[in-house]
């Protein structure tokens, strides 16, 4: 169970993202008052069958959106970064002094937001990934203008309800989602690889599914279990003059380190283009 039962929430614009969260905040017990938003019926269907969560339609109740902010003391904004500043002025004369606003929008600042719902309004943005639906998420929070300690302390604790929490200066927000925001995409598409590697050995897809997959989950866990540093684990698993230094070579001279680099800072220039409405 949750160590504490959370304050109304309402999610606006409860996408992937969105959705994934409330799933762990529901599965946490936590069991908050909980209202979610999206467009159309057949997204708010999505969500409307998990147990304790009023989904709203915005094509059926246009005004979903300002009754959802209106009863919430933490308000989740989850569309797309462009959409952000409409969405603030549609609900900002519906707020209550002290509600919290969360933004979890790739690029926009606090400063924007709270220039658009005043000073009675904390500001908080959040970066979490998608592991939040099974409660193994990584969530990096960041305080913005009027943004108490209480506040922080609410907002880690909703996402805390589904994974990790880091607290970073709001400067490092979007560095951070290059990171572990897009990161289960990085992993997944490693898994693909490997995936493809074993078919191409003459393994079925059931086969080669089942290793890439387990070995990934399995090296994960290890490294939870023992707490050493990958490099370490790495190394106890390579034999000198073996089969995996061979294939760890051919790895590393494709320069995975530099590779992974190029590909986040790609990821923080998109951050910075989209906070321009590019």
């Amino acid at each position: 169970m949750a160590d504490q039962i959370l304050p109304p929430l309402a999610f606006l614009g409860a996408g992937s993202m969105g959705g994934a969260i409330i799933r762990g905040v529901v599965a946490s017990g936590a069991a908050p008052l909980l209202t979610a938003t999206n467009r159309s019926q057949q997204k708010a269907d999505e969500l409307g069958g998990i147990p304790g969560v009023t989904s709203i339609a915005l094509e059926v109740d246009p005004d979903g959106n300002r009754a959802a902010a209106a009863d919430a003391d933490v308000v989740v904004l989850g569309v797309k970064p462009v959409g952000i500043p409409a969405l603030l002025r549609e609900i900002a004369p519906h707020l209550r002094p002290g509600t919290i606003i969360v933004s979890v929008a790739a690029g926009v600042t606090t400063r924007t937001c709270a220039d658009i719902v005043g000073p009675d309004i904390a500001v908080i943005r959040a970066m979490p990934n998608t592991p939040a639906i099974v409660r193994e998420g990584i969530t990096g929070i960041a305080a913005g203008p009027g943004a108490s300690e209480h506040d922080m302390a609410t907002v880690r604790a909703l996402f805390e309800t589904c994974g990790a929490v880091i607290e970073v200066p709001e400067e490092q927000i979007d560095a951070l989602s290059t990171i572990s925001g897009s990161g289960p995409a990085y992993v997944f598409l490693l898994i693909e690889a490997l995936t493809e590697a074993a078919r191409g050995k003459g393994f079925t897809e059931e086969q080669a599914r089942l290793m890439a997959e387990k070995t990934f989950v399995g090296a994960t866990s290890l490294l939870t279990a023992t707490g050493e540093d990958p490099a370490e684990l790495r190394r106890k698993v390579t034999s000198p003059k073996g089969t995996t230094e061979r294939a760890v070579a051919v790895l590393e001279s494709g320069n995975l380190p530099g590779l992974f680099a190029e590909a986040t800072d790609a990821a923080l220039a998109r951050a910075e283009e989209l906070a321009v409405g590019a």
